[in-house]
């Protein structure tokens, strides 16, 4: 089995870099292609982890209580990334692999964090899988800090 290490990180600064983008809420019409983004984008972590399912979500239900706090990217009809804004929590940050390597991962943590900051000043919080390189130097270098270090198996 693969020990899995996953770290929780925190924002604490009152300022946030502007974002140059806009997301709108997420809407049903849009979970076919999002659960495919969605699975894609977490598929190969999932499966170097030896995480099952695989391809996590596949029934609207898993997220229909969640979706009034996720927000999409579009270009036309099509999604280029997504975040979710849970209270002070920046969760399932993805970018459509065709987009990837452009900037946008940064531009949706930084939406995601100025949604958050219109709210309270708290610190932001968001959890990222140590084997998620990418997303960890992403995340320090906008200015989260490691608070807690946990081995989930």
């Amino acid at each position: 089995m693969v020990e899995v290490i996953a770290y929780e990180m925190n924002y604490d600064k009152a300022s946030v870099e502007q974002s140059t983008i806009s997301c709108i809420p997420f809407d049903v019409q849009y979970f076919e292609q999002y659960k495919s983004i969605y699975n894609e984008c977490f598929y190969d972590m999932r499966k170097a982890l030896e995480i099952e399912p695989y391809n996590f979500l596949n029934d609207y239900g898993q997220i229909k209580e969640k979706a009034d706090d996720i927000y999409l990217l579009m270009k036309d009809s099509e999604i280029i990334g997504s975040v979710a804004c849970y209270g002070n929590e920046i969760d399932d940050l993805i970018v459509n692999k065709k987009f990837q390597k452009r900037g946008y991962g940064k531009q949706l943590l930084l939406w995601g964090m100025q949604q958050i900051r219109k709210k309270n000043a708290d610190s932001i919080t968001l959890h990222v899988a140590e084997w998620n390189r990418n997303a960890l130097r992403l995340y320090k270098k906008v200015g989260f800090e490691v608070i807690h270090c946990e081995r989930v198996r």
